[in-house]
């Protein structure tokens, strides 16, 4: 029962327990888990609700879907019916749709707080970071791992709201349903978690926009297969003869009767449509790497990647993003690994709740997570748990970078092209036909957002 603390408000719990009577009194009816033979814990149905789901980014099959606590106590399906804000998981598709327009993972882009006035609601919209700290001019790929709110603001007023909503729905966003204003780039979008995961698929697959699917055959009861499924497969119609023999298997349609009358065992693969280049996924895919992987606890602003806790799973082939919306009301995880890709989401159903917080419980262990509920915090440990099993039988498979990608030496600061060898420099891929030109100066206190004349730029300019 050491858990257990009266409810306050969302943000807010009473003191932790000090004896039963506390909590229960005689002839309560009570719900417990059992543990072992003899200890059970205290239980409660919670009213916060879950969902996860697990697809292969090959061809769309569905490995795993939970829609719910309790199907006895609620049949709404999250994963396909609940249309939830989706917060910064709608990032990674916003740098798409950057990258298609300029942009580099070594781009600069200005971490600084941005105030607009909006015509319509007559007030100053200002966007803010969370936590709300900003650190100036940042390459694009570790504002991503960050993170960066305003970042993500200043890319979508760059490229344009019609560009975005039209690079967005290449994955399968229904275009009429993505807000059409700048709050877009943090998430207003409503989606379904299975909308969420197909989209990231895309990354995973190498471009492809794969299908989901939940039923893979159906026998009779005399064995006899009277359907079978015919998913396509993430790959470009030059590649399909290359295909595995088990996405094969499962692209297989019952087969059509020949000109003798009989079945015609050869398969017939469909290739899933390519909604964006090889180069744009593996660029997008290295970024969510380093959302997990990356950090630098040597520069002048120390940081680490947002979902760094997946570090737990001792993989470096997975690549994530984490998500939360203001007030705390959704909170989101969508990860993934070449062969596997899962969204976890958190909240209630009732949307006057939010998920709140939790203070440090003495009754409990070291291990606890507290704190204001987030991404992070509520829907990646969920996530976690389930990789852990889902991995297991996957062997770790390296991001290879397709055609038409190189690595070159760049400084951290300005990314620019640079010779030195120390710590002030590391490899970034490019696409061919947009590697930086310009080698960094010796004097790196020159500031780069200032004009030839000294006069620095308007901050409009410092995308």
């Amino acid at each position: 029962m050491a858990w257990a603390r009266p409810y306050i408000n969302d943000r807010k719990q009473g003191i932790p327990p000090k004896n039963a009577s506390e909590i229960l009194s005689y002839g309560d009816v009570i719900l417990v888990n059992q543990i072992s033979s003899n200890e059970y814990r205290l239980s409660q149905l919670p009213k916060a609700s879950a969902a996860i789901v697990s697809i292969s980014p090959d061809n769309g099959a569905i490995k795993a879907a939970v829609g719910g606590f309790s199907y006895k106590q609620s049949q709404f399906n999250r994963v396909t019916q609940a249309k939830r804000q989706v917060g910064s998981n709608i990032k990674p598709f916003i740098y798409s749709a950057a990258l298609e327009n300029g942009f580099t993972l070594a781009s600069l882009i200005n971490d600084a707080p941005i105030n607009q006035w909006d015509n319509s609601s007559g007030v100053v919209w200002r966007p803010k970071n969370s936590p709300e700290t900003y650190v100036g001019p940042i390459r694009m790929r570790l504002a991503l791992a960050q993170s960066k709110n305003v970042i993500a603001v200043r890319l979508l007023k760059s490229i344009g709201l019609d560009q975005a909503i039209g690079h967005l729905s290449s994955f399968g966003f229904a275009p009429d349903e993505l807000p059409r204003n700048e709050s877009l780039a943090l998430g207003s979008a409503s989606l379904t978690p299975l909308e969420v995961v197909t989209g990231f698929a895309t990354f995973a697959n190498g471009g492809f926009l794969i299908d989901p699917y939940l039923i893979d055959r159906i026998e009779s009861a005399d064995g006899e297969v009277i359907f079978q499924a015919n998913p396509s497969l993430a790959c470009d119609p030059c590649e399909l003869s290359n295909a595995t023999a088990e996405e094969v298997e499962t692209s297989t349609e019952l087969s059509p009767l020949n000109d003798s009358g009989t079945p015609d065992s050869r398969p017939q693969i469909i290739s899933a449509p390519r909604v964006i280049s090889a180069q744009n996924a593996f660029l997008i895919t290295q970024a969510l790497n380093s959302a997990i992987w990356g950090a630098d606890w040597s520069a002048e602003n120390p940081w680490q990647g947002t979902g760094w806790r997946a570090r737990e799973l001792d993989r470096r082939d997975v690549a994530g993003k984490t998500g939360t919306t203001n007030e705390g009301k959704d909170a989101w995880f969508s990860g993934f690994t070449r062969r596997l890709v899962t969204t976890s989401w958190i909240g209630f159903d009732d949307p006057s709740h939010n998920l709140g917080k939790s203070v440090y419980n003495n009754n409990l262990g070291k291990d606890q997570i507290t704190g204001t509920e987030a991404g992070a915090k509520s829907a990646q440990p969920a996530w976690i748990n389930f990789m852990k099993v889902a991995l297991t039988d996957i062997a770790p498979e390296s991001f290879e970078p397709p055609a038409e990608i190189v690595s070159v030496r760049i400084d951290k600061v300005t990314g620019k092209l640079t010779t030195n060898t120390n710590k002030s420099s590391l490899f970034e891929y490019f696409q061919l036909g947009t590697v930086p030109t310009e080698y960094v100066s010796q004097d790196n206190s020159v500031d780069i957002f200032q004009s030839e004349d000294g006069v620095k730029n308007e901050e409009e300019e410092l995308f």
